[in-house]
């Protein structure tokens, strides 16, 4: 999974956005705001990779448990995937 091409990033202190342009804001106009591991997690996405490497890189990032890791991962991919900013093909 990777994020779509059409889907920009910009940080600005606490400040996390998603932008679609092109061809993705055919499907979601607007700008999505995220909090810093939210961000993180989409900076994971701008490579191909697996729902368990960014758990392990999350684990690697953050004192947490693995639990609440996936939980939060879920819940970002869940929004992430409402807004069609998901290429998910391989």
């Amino acid at each position: 999974m990777k994020l779509k091409a059409g889907f920009i990033t910009h940080s600005m202190g606490d400040e996390h956005v998603l932008i679609a342009t092109g061809d993705a804001a055919e499907k979601f106009r607007g700008i999505a705001r995220s909090n810093e591991t939210a961000a993180f997690i989409v900076e994971c996405l701008k490579d191909e990779t697996t729902p368990d490497v960014i758990v392990e890189k999350m684990c690697a990032e953050y004192d947490a448990p693995e639990e609440r890791i996936r939980a939060d991962l879920g819940k970002v991919l869940d929004i992430l995937r409402s807004i069609d900013a998901l290429d998910e093909s391989k």
